[in-house]
């Protein structure tokens, strides 16, 4: 059966994107506001809240890369029609069939 690739699709492509990037925001923002509540309890200057930030963006970075990539792998598994299993342990099932067969 071939994917629903009418406009409905792109917008639920559209909509994980931006549920995402609403990911990656919201993770910084998160993160800030824990630095700036450090800081203001513990009376320093803004040194929390600037590590919460870069430490926010770093986590949301690799938390919407890893999405990411793990969509991009199950969508090329999912046009090879090869479902979970690698390409070695294709090649080594249709070796065993072809030997089976001969």
């Amino acid at each position: 059966m071939k994917p629903n690739s009418g406009p409905g699709r792109a917008m639920g492509e559209g909509y994980k994107l931006l549920g995402l990037g609403m990911t990656f925001a919201g993770g910084i923002i998160l993160f800030m506001l824990a630095g700036l509540l450090i800081d203001r309890w513990l009376g320093v200057v803004p040194l929390f809240t600037v590590i919460g930030t870069l430490g926010g963006a770093a986590l949301s970075f690799w938390n919407v890369y890893m999405k990411l990539a793990a969509a991009d792998r199950a969508d090329r598994e999912r046009k090879s029609g090869g479902g979970s299993r690698s390409p070695e342990a294709r090649s080594r099932k249709s070796a065993r069939g072809k030997k089976k067969g001969s």
